[in-house]
């Protein structure tokens, strides 16, 4: 065996750890004074220990691994393996996607139109968002994403995913999907294009119901809520609304709040968040913003509505606002703080978790409805169609942290359909969804019977017969 001597260790690692030695000297040297060691002495030295032990890998990488590494590369590396160690919501951004999720959260950007998350060590869709390429493909939640293009998505990271997802508007990219369902693969071809979401859409069901439909909470969500709201009212006669949260995933918190004031009269907490440190703890308060405070509302919910939707369902709900309609909802109650970084990179780092008014954390357990309805979907036989297990936070995190036997399965090699019975008719991807579809939805149904059953605006019990 080679005798090969101890790497030095270079100077910009050791100023690295150079402030973590002051900091422990000091502490040695009050200590040695007054006889003792204090708590904070103690931590400060073994944060020093681990910190040399880290600059001792680093040093060894850089001078003997196979291939010669850049300290950028290590160090990119090293904060997304910690960032690993956490939970699924945080990551490290590099400078390109860092200002793709800056245009994202202003409600237009280039891509295929999901939601994304890490589900068994590969991508998978929380939900797609209407009206974008990847819902007419017709990708459905829970979904995994096994390779994008020929690159297999197995411990890839999600803003890896994103990076090689977006691309150039108007070309092609492969993915390769896996569907728990049918437990096969198939590949699906989707041409990329500028995703400009108009997350609010609205209609009146009947003479007097409205329907107001959001399907992401970005920049001016609230304000575009606000103008169908105030056209249904006030020139169509709107006297109740089902509101529709259904596979939404989230967005801006400052836009779940604003559209939640629209229905609340002032001074009611719409939602708190708690963290460990001051600035991450605060309150949002409503102010009667909207003045949509006189007549009957019903929330739609299902597995599909994370983070911000959830936000507005558990205002309504714990305010008695409305009823809420539908299934369990994600259960994304968690805070991501992004900040820039000085090279130009971000982080986007969970910093806080949401609470409901009625003081219940919303992460890992989701909004319970009031009335719980499955979808029941139907081909073109009248047959049901068999849907796949929904997949929530608390999946995710069991999954994350190991904690799980029972994985959502496991991707299987492609095999070719078989040609033999009826041809189902071709998708037209040019074509976007209606706004709701009464006759074939019977969550949608169940809403507008429930609604209809209301008698003010505020509801103190679930009415008999629902």
């Amino acid at each position: 065996m080679e005798n090969h001597q101890k790497p030095p260790i270079k100077k910009a690692l050791f100023k690295f750890t150079l402030w973590m030695l002051a900091i422990a000297m000091v502490g040695f040297s009050i200590g040695a004074a007054i006889g003792f060691r204090t708590p904070a002495q103690a931590q400060a030295s073994t944060s020093y220990d681990e910190l040399r032990v880290f600059a001792e890998v680093l040093a060894l990488i850089q001078n003997y691994y196979v291939e010669e590494k850049t300290t950028k590369d290590l160090a990119v590396g090293a904060i997304k393996g910690l960032l690993k160690t956490l939970d699924p919501h945080s990551s490290y951004m590099d400078t390109e996607i860092y200002k793709s999720r800056k245009q994202e959260t202003a409600g237009k950007f280039g891509g295929l139109g999901i939601e994304i998350t890490v589900m068994d060590s590969y991508i998978g869709i929380v939900s797609p968002i209407e009206g974008t390429p990847a819902d007419r493909a017709g990708l459905q939640s829970g979904d995994l994403i096994v390779k994008i293009e020929d690159a297999t998505t197995k411990d890839m990271y999600l803003v890896e995913a994103v990076k090689r997802m977006r691309g150039k508007i108007g070309t092609k990219i492969k993915i390769t999907v896996f569907r728990e369902k049918t437990n096969k693969t198939f590949d699906v071809e989707i041409i990329r294009a500028l995703i400009q979401i108009k997350s609010v859409k609205s209609a009146m069901i009947d003479d007097e119901t409205g329907y107001l439909r959001i399907t992401t909470f970005s920049q001016n969500t609230a304000r575009d809520a606000r103008i169908k709201l105030e056209e249904m009212k006030d020139k169509k006669g709107m006297k109740r609304l089902v509101l529709d949260l259904r596979n939404n995933p989230g967005g801006l918190l400052k836009q779940a709040v604003d559209v939640s004031d629209l229905f609340l009269e002032k001074g009611h907490t719409i939602v708190s968040t708690r963290g460990r440190t001051p600035d991450q703890n605060s309150r949002f308060q409503s102010n009667k913003w909207g003045g949509f405070t006189d007549f009957p509302m019903v929330v739609l919910q299902n597995a599909g509505s994370a983070s911000a939707s959830e936000i507005v369902a558990g205002a309504m709900k714990d305010l008695k606002r409305g009823l809420i309609v539908g299934q369990r909802s994600f259960g994304k109650g968690s805070v991501q703080t992004i900040r820039q970084l000085s090279d130009g990179s971000g982080l986007s780092l969970t910093t806080a978790r949401y609470y409901t008014p009625a003081d219940i954390m919303i992460h890992g357990i989701g909004i319970e409805p009031h009335v719980s309805v499955e979808l029941i979907l139907t081909d073109e036989d009248g047959e049901k169609i068999e849907l796949p297990k929904p997949v929530r936070e608390k999946d995710l995190m069991e999954r994350f942290n190991g904690d799980s036997e029972a994985p959502l399965g496991k991707p299987k090699v492609k095999e070719k359909p078989k040609k033999e019975g009826k041809k189902k008719k071709k998708r037209d991807l040019t074509k976007s969804r209606k706004i709701f579809d009464l006759e074939k939805d019977n969550q949608l149904q169940k809403a507008l019977e429930v609604v209809k059953k209301l008698t003010g605006p505020y509801v103190e019990k679930i009415p008999e017969g629902v």
